[in-house]
């Protein structure tokens, strides 16, 4: 049986992954690790919870008495645990220092020690590459993140690359594009404007709607970090795109069309500082093990909005009840102009 600790994995991407690994590979008995923040939730693992190849473990990346233990217990390590949403950053950088780079120190120190540990998967992001006003960003480009959040991700990419060079821990590192599918929190743009539009409520567009965005659906997302897993090198980059890339504002058009309401509810709110224009990945690298994007994002994004509409006991409590929702929301969009 291969041990996995998978970081993170009561938030979006990571339960996803979680979910498709226990149903593809029936070798794997997974261990999950996580802190429970406000866009973790064990609700997105109950289908799993009573799993007798899962268990859940409550508890901080960055406190090494837990996670160190998990750590040399196991053959796989992918690490999703992460502060991630830019609004946030920018709001407080606190966090996102603490957890992406001290979090992602502290495994990677337990990695050094792990006895039988063959990957170690650090998750990062396109947004470290930076705006890209033209072509698509390849794996040995600079890295210029704009804000704090892609700040602390390409510091956490970078000090795991280190550990490779300078220690030998198997790191793979993967950049992925925007995700989306079910049980993103509604403080994402696919989320919030789908849950806005099913309310019949504005959806507020920042500046002029024109940033662009390449998506990619999460179920992609996990094939990717499996075949790295199997078929990548260690201490080499793999980026992750979808290839559907679409300005916002067209985004927000098509979401509206799903959900059946109108585009008058398009409300243009201030652009946030630093917003990057546009991101774009090349994804040869990861092409040639033989990975390919499954599943079309017209299709894609009409099942999100549908799952969204069938699981209204999921997010409605988030929107309607959860007070540091509420109080981020208004801090976030009710002060900027035109809401």
């Amino acid at each position: 049986m291969t041990q996995v600790l998978v970081t993170g994995g009561a938030g979006f991407i990571g339960s996803n992954f979680v979910r498709w690994a226990l149903n593809a590979r029936p070798d794997w008995h997974i261990t999950t690790l996580d802190k429970l923040t406000y866009a973790g939730r064990l609700e997105n693992l109950a289908a799993v919870m009573d799993s007798p190849r899962h268990r859940f473990v409550h508890g901080d990346i960055a406190d090494a008495a837990v996670a160190t233990p998990l750590v040399c217990e196991s053959n796989l390590v992918v690490h999703f645990a992460a502060e991630t949403h830019v609004d946030r950053s920018i709001q407080s950088a606190a966090d996102f220092i603490t957890t992406d780079v001290i979090g992602t120190f502290v495994l990677l120190e337990a990695a050094r020690q792990a006895p039988r540990l063959r990957r170690f998967v650090q998750i990062s992001t396109d947004e470290v590459y930076g705006s890209v006003p033209e072509g698509a960003s390849r794996e040995t480009d600079e890295l210029r993140p704009r804000n704090p959040y892609s700040a602390s991700k390409a510091g956490a990419d970078r000090l795991a690359y280190s550990y490779w060079a300078t220690y030998d821990v198997p790191v793979i590192i993967t950049r992925a594009s925007n995700n989306y599918g079910p049980n993103q929190f509604p403080e994402k743009v696919i989320p919030l404007f789908v849950t806005n539009a099913i309310d019949g409520v504005p959806l507020p567009l920042y500046g002029d709607g024109l940033n662009v965005r390449d998506w990619l659906h999460v179920e992609d997302h996990c094939r990717a970090i499996d075949l790295v897993i199997e078929e990548g090198t260690n201490g080499e980059v793999y980026n992750i795109g979808g290839g559907n890339e679409i300005a916002n504002v067209d985004l927000t058009h098509r979401i509206l069309e799903l959900a059946g309401r109108p585009l008058s509810l398009i409300r243009p709110v201030a652009d946030r500082p630093g917003h990057d224009r546009r991101y774009a990945l090349d994804t040869t690298k990861l092409r040639q093990l033989g990975w390919a994007p499954e599943v079309p994002f017209e299709d894609g994004l009409a099942a999100t909005v549908d799952w969204y509409r069938q699981n209204e006991s999921w997010w409605r409590p988030i929107k309607e009840q959860d007070q540091a929702y509420r109080a981020y929301h208004q801090a976030q969009y009710g002060n900027r102009p035109g809401t």
